[in-house]
């Protein structure tokens, strides 16, 4: 059995299509068919059957698959660890974040760490509030901002990193749009612009708006933050962002005011496997970040804390 059988077993298995799998690995589809045969040969079962023009795992198959997603994720952690030996500066690090983070925050956390270690890179990977925690269990990724910080989970640990305001933002000719600050009740009788369901932003913005005394009136459910945004300024309705989400990033924006009641916040935090040793280079980007978020100088020799406790 060979570690190329292996690769492309689990590439085919992904696809659930020889040709698909094998644009990726960029080998001919004859290659990938040949080597599936011969695993299937030698291992003396059949890993897929076909179903309409995919391929699909059969059970025996699927036991198989886990196990080798498990080995060649173990062998890709040797490898990096070996690297990383070598040179700690030259790792790879993998974080997951949720898409509000992507306009500012994450940028530039990036830019700053890679001022100094430039050596380093990094494998991005978006994702909702659900789908993180996945990514962070199953080790798609080392580490993962997410928002709210999850408030018990027995798989991930990690710290609250900031607590950001949010603010109501209006069309331009909104007849609050230039108030300093309103309360949320005010906002009542419109329609809200808000983030789809399965987005962490949704749920605050809800329970702030019951907090306040009513039920939003939906006009219009999104995916994007520039989506939303945009939609505001056009006059579609009304929302409520995080500041992280304000930065312009066309002409067309709404007016941004404060909520004096209730006040919206959300809490932005780090999370990471509370059962595995992070890499080294991670675990340099994760001090980085204590430190540049003002935790390390608070809390001393800061350890992992459980989510929860």
């Amino acid at each position: 059995m060979e570690l190329r059988q292996l690769q492309y077993f689990l590439k085919v298995a992904q696809k659930e299509h020889v040709t698909q799998a094998a644009e990726e690995l960029h080998v001919a589809q004859s290659a990938v068919s040949r080597q599936i045969h011969q695993l299937e040969e030698e291992l003396g079962v059949q890993l897929f059957m076909q179903k309409g023009r995919n391929l699909q795992l059969t059970p025996v198959g699927q036991l198989f698959c886990k196990r080798v997603d498990s080995i060649l994720k173990d062998l890709d952690k040797a490898v990096l660890e070996v690297h990383e030996f070598l040179d700690p500066e030259q790792g790879e690090i993998r974080i997951g974040f949720p898409h509000s983070l992507g306009i500012h925050l994450i940028p530039s956390v990036v830019a700053e760490f890679k001022q100094r270690y430039p050596n380093v890179k990094f494998r991005f990977k978006q994702g909702m509030f659900p789908s993180l925690i996945r990514d962070v269990i199953s080790a798609e990724v080392d580490l993962a901002f997410i928002s709210p910080f999850p408030e018990k989970h027995e798989q991930v640990e990690g710290e609250i990193m900031l607590t950001e305001e949010l603010y109501a933002i209006l069309p331009p000719n909104h007849p609050l749009a230039g108030e300093e600050s309103i309360t949320l009740n005010q906002l009542k009788e419109d329609k809200f612009v808000l983030f789809s369901k399965g987005y962490s932003l949704r749920p605050i913005v809800w329970h702030a708006c019951l907090e306040a005394g009513f039920t939003p009136k939906i006009a219009f459910e999104g995916e994007e933050t520039d989506t939303i945004r945009g939609l505001v300024a056009a006059g579609m309705g009304v929302s409520i962002l995080p500041e992280m989400a304000l930065f312009q990033t066309n002409p067309l924006q709404p007016a941004r005011v404060s909520i004096s009641e209730p006040k919206v916040t959300r809490t932005i935090g780090l999370i990471h496997r509370s059962d595995d040793k992070l890499p080294r280079v991670a675990q340099a980007f994760r001090s980085f970040l204590l430190s540049y978020f003002g935790l390390q100088q608070q809390n001393g020799n800061q350890k992992n804390t459980p989510v929860g406790s």
